[in-house]
């Protein structure tokens, strides 16, 4: 890729911007379209640049500002009364924050932590902003498979963490069932369907292989 590549992505996503700008207050100055666009147009130098150099760190850090920036602009454009923005940037900046730990974002440890972090963020936003529903137990659900997949599959034993994301997932229908719905008990239905997981590790481990 040469240069001149470069270049001319970056003159042509700015001209194409700064038409798409004309256009908007031109046409509909009330209603600020000119972002979504614009926001695909730096995609391409950026990207470009990136493959050129090699450097996908610089990569990771200046397109996940783009995309922060981009869905700050529709938050505070579009839906100011609400700053949504708050739940969305969090998971977007451990792309850079990966990618600069190189090997060790393969650890457990760091597994822990990113974990720690996320659960302690997303609850702080669930008390604060809306403490009407515990909605934080989607991300916390979410998250806490990654460190128990790290270490699992560090130490090979994955009849074990069959049966750990069993208890995960059972606990976690059961809270949603009580928090959501605890005039029907719905958790028994998914809860069956869990079980199978370990119960065909276990046959596959200690009955197929034994033969």
């Amino acid at each position: 890729m040469r240069k001149q590549d470069v270049i001319f992505a970056w003159l042509g996503s700015i001209i194409s911007i700064l038409f798409f700008i004309i256009v908007n207050f031109l046409t509909s100055p009330n209603y600020h379209w000119f972002i979504y666009p614009s926001f695909f147009l730096l995609l391409w130098p950026l990207s470009m640049y990136s493959i050129k150099y090699g450097n996908y760190k610089v990569h990771s850090v200046m397109v996940s500002a783009l995309i922060i920036l981009f869905l700050l602009a529709i938050n505070v454009f579009h839906s100011p009364e609400h700053p949504w923005i708050l739940y969305a940037w969090y998971p977007i900046i451990w792309w850079p924050i990966l990618m600069f730990l190189e090997k060790k974002r393969s650890t457990v440890s760091i597994g822990i932590v990113g974990s720690v972090v996320t659960i302690v963020y997303y609850s702080t936003l669930n008390i604060l902003l809306s403490p009407s529903y515990p909605w934080a137990i989607y991300p916390i659900f979410a998250v806490l498979w990654w460190p128990m997949a790290v270490y699992y599959s560090k130490m090979k034993d994955y009849f074990k963490f069959s049966i750990s994301a069993s208890i995960l997932i059972i606990i976690f229908f059961i809270t949603v069932n009580m928090v959501s719905s605890p005039h029907e008990i719905w958790a028994v239905y998914p809860i069956f369907v869990t079980l199978w997981w370990p119960l065909s590790m276990y046959y596959y481990y200690y009955c197929y292989r034994a033969k």
